[in-house]
C-alpha cells in the first residue's frame, strides 16, 4: 500500500494553521515509514534503499578550484606487445616533384574478422604399383571433425566462458553464415572431452597433495529434475567443482579421494574412528585388519558384513574413516587445513571457521530496546576490532601477541549481557574457538571463506542461465569446464587460447595441473 503525497498548496492559501498542519503530517509521514522499516526487518526484508544526493556538481566545482599537484604517470603504451596482422601503407596524395620519404607516422586499428571460412581439403588419392590406394592425411585437429577448431573453441568460450545458451549460440552462427545445427552444436559443447576431463581431475589431484589449505563449499546443482548439491574445492590457484546427488560427509571424503574407488584401513582412519567415538569392541576388530586395501565398494560392504558392523551410525563412522585412511594413502596431506562456512560435511582433517560466516549469528540479532541495540553495537564492534588484530597476528605472529589473543577471545565470547539471543550466539562462538583460532596455530590460513564464496557464484551464474542439466555427459562437462576455466583465470591464462591450444593439439600451455604446482611452489605455498 503506498502513501498518497501531500496535495500542492498556493502559497496564498498557506495560513499558519494549515503551515501547522503540513509539518504535523510531514512528520507523521517520517515516523511511518520508520515503522515500515523496522518491520521489515523484523521480517528479513530489505527496508527502503537509502539513496544519497547526487555529489556530482559538488566535485566539479572542487576539482576546478583544486589545483594539480604531483607528478603526471607515464602513459603506458598500448600497442607495445600487439601482434599486428596486417600493413597497409599510404601515400599522400598531390606529392610536389622532389619529395623524400622520412619514415612513417603509425597509426593502429584493432578489429575482428568474424564470419564463416570454409576449408575444402582436397585429399590427393594415388593407386600403389600393387594396386593399393593411399590418400593424404588431414590434420589432427580436423581429423573426425567437420567443423574447425575455432569454431569448436568459440561454442565452448560462449557456452562455458559467457553463459551464452545453445539456441542463442544457433542463431549467433546462423547469422554470421554457418550452417550448423542444435544437435551438432551440442555434440560439440559435450561430447568428447577426455583429454578436458582427465585435465581436470589432475588439477585436483595435484593441488591436494601440496596445497597447505583449501577453501571448499556447496550449492544446489539440479540434475534430471532432481535436487542435488554441487562441491567447491579450491584456492588462490586452482578451482575445481564437481555435481552430485548428496552433500553428507562421506561423499565430501569421496570427491577428496579423487579418482580412487578403494577403502584403506590406516593409521589416519583408525585415528578418525576414536575421534567420533566409534565403540571399543567395534574398532578392535578393524584393528586386527591393520593396512588393509578393499579396492572398491562392493569388497567394501562384503567385509563391513563378515565384520558384523550393523549399525547405521557405525557403518558410517568406519565408512568416512576408510575414505580418510584411502585420501591419506594416495598422497593426500593430513596436514592441510580447510575452511568452510561451519557446514558440518567438511570438519574433517584440520578444520577453520569462517569469521565472515560466523559473525552472521550476531547480525541477524535485533535489539528490541536502547539497552539491547546498544549491546548489539558494542559487540560487533569488539569482533571486528579482534578480527583486525587477527589478521595483523597473520602478517606478523608473536608468541606474545598469540597469548594476549586467546585470552581477549574468552573475554569477549563468554561475558554475560543480559541479551539471552546475544549470549547464546556468543557461546557459540566460543565452542567453536579451536576452528576460528586456527590462524593463531597456521598463520599460512585464510581467516574467511570469500574465496570459495566468489568462485562458485560462477556455478550459480551459469545455473541461473542454463537451468539444471539432463544427461550424465552434460553435467560432468559444466563442471570440468567451469573447473579450467575459473583456474584459467587464477592463473592468469586466457581460457580462449586454451581451449584453442587444446583443441589443436599445440601444447603451448602444460597441464594446468603443472602450472598449479609451479606458482604454488614459487610463492612458497
Amino acid at each position: 500500500m503506498s502513501i498518497k503525497r501531500i496535495p500542492k498548496i498556493p502559497e496564498d492559501q498557506i495560513t499558519p494553521l494549515v503551515a501547522e498542519l503540513l509539518e504535523l503530517i510531514q512528520l507523521q509521514m517520517e515516523e511511518i515509514y520508520l515503522l515500515r522499516d523496522e518491520i521489515a526487518r523484523l521480517k528479513n526484508q530489505k527496508p527502503r534503499p537509502k539513496i544519497k544526493p547526487s555529489r556530482l556538481e559538488d566535485k566539479k566545482r572542487s576539482n576546478k578550484t583544486k589545483k594539480k599537484t604531483g607528478k603526471k604517470r607515464p602513459k603506458r603504451s598500448k600497442t607495445k606487445k600487439m601482434e599486428i596482422h596486417e600493413e597497409v601503407s599510404l601515400k599522400p596524395d598531390n606529392l610536389p616533384d622532389g619529395s623524400k620519404l622520412k619514415g612513417y607516422q603509425e597509426y593502429i586499428v584493432q578489429d575482428l574478422i568474424i564470419g564463416s571460412w570454409n576449408t575444402c581439403y582436397r585429399r590427393q588419392r594415388w593407386q600403389t604399383p600393387s594396386g593399393e590406394y593411399v590418400i593424404g592425411q588431414l590434420p589432427d585437429h580436423v581429423s573426425g571433425n567437420h567443423f574447425g577448431s575455432t569454431l569448436r573453441a568459440f561454442i565452448l568460450h560462449q557456452h562455458y566462458g559467457c553463459h551464452v545458451t545453445q539456441p542463442l549460440i544457433k542463431e549467433q552462427l546462423n547469422e554470421m553464415g554457418v550452417d550448423i545445427s542444435t544437435g551438432q552444436i551440442n555434440n560439440i559443447i559435450i561430447n568428447d572431452k577426455d583429454r578436458f576431463h582427465n585435465e581436470k581431475d589432475y588439477i585436483l589431484a595435484t593441488g591436494l597433495k601440496i596445497s597447505p589449505y583449501i577453501h571448499v563449499d556447496d550449492t544446489g546443482a539440479r540434475h534430471k529434475g532432481k535436487n542435488g548439491y554441487c562441491t567447491h574445492i579450491g584456492n588462490e590457484y586452482f578451482a575445481w567443482f564437481k555435481s552430485t546427488d548428496t552433500k553428507s560427509r562421506v561423499n565430501f571424503l569421496s570427491l577428496l579421494r579423487g579418482q580412487y574407488t578403494d577403502f584403506v584401513l590406516n593409521e589416519h582412519a583408525f585415528m578418525y574412528m576414536k575421534k567420533q567415538k566409534l565403540p571399543g569392541y567395534q574398532l578392535s576388530k578393524l584393528i586386527g585388519h591393520a593396512d588393509k586395501v578393499l579396492k572398491n565398494e562392493k569388497q567394501w560392504l562384503h567385509f563391513l558384513k563378515r565384520m558384523e558392523i550393523t549399525s547405521d551410525r557405525h557403518k558410517r563412522i568406519v565408512m568416512e574413516g576408510a575414505l580418510i585412511g584411502s585420501t591419506t594413502y594416495h598422497g593426500f596431506n593430513p596436514g592441510i587445513a580447510i575452511i568452510s562456512d561451519d557446514a558440518g560435511q567438511f570438519k574433517v582433517f584440520l578444520h577453520g571457521l569462517c569469521w565472515v560466516h560466523a559473525e552472521r549469528s550476531i547480525t541477524k540479532l535485533i535489539g528490541f530496546n536502547e539497552c539491547q541495540k546498544n549491546l548489539l553495537e558494542k559487540t560487533k564492534t569488539d569482533i571486528w576490532d579482534y578480527y583486525d588484530d587477527l589478521k595483523k597476528y597473520r602478517l606478523q605472529p608473536d608468541e606474545s601477541q598469540k597469548r594476549s589473543l586467546e585470552k581477549r577471545f574468552d573475554e569477549i565470547f563468554t561475558r554475560k549481557t543480559g541479551f539471552a539471543s546475544l549470549d547464546m550466539a556468543l557461546k557459540r562462538f566460543w565452542r567453536n574457538k579451536s576452528e576460528l583460532l586456527l590462524v593463531l596455530k597456521r598463520p599460512d590460513v585464510p581467516l574467511h571463506n570469500n574465496l570459495s564464496e566468489r568462485d562458485i557464484r560462477e556455478y550459480v551464474k551459469k545455473r541461473k542461465i542454463s537451468g539444471s542439466t539432463r544427461s550424465d555427459s552434460g553435467k560432468r562437462c559444466r563442471d570440468t569446464f567451469i573447473s579450467l576455466k575459473k583456474t584459467c583465470r587464477k592463473l592468469d591464462i586466457s581460457f580462449w587460447n586454451f581451449l584453442k591450444d587444446r583443441l589443436e593439439f599445440r601444447n603451448k600451455y602444460p597441464p594446468l595441473a603443472e602450472i598449479v604446482k609451479s606458482r604454488m611452489t614459487c610463492s612458497g605455498a
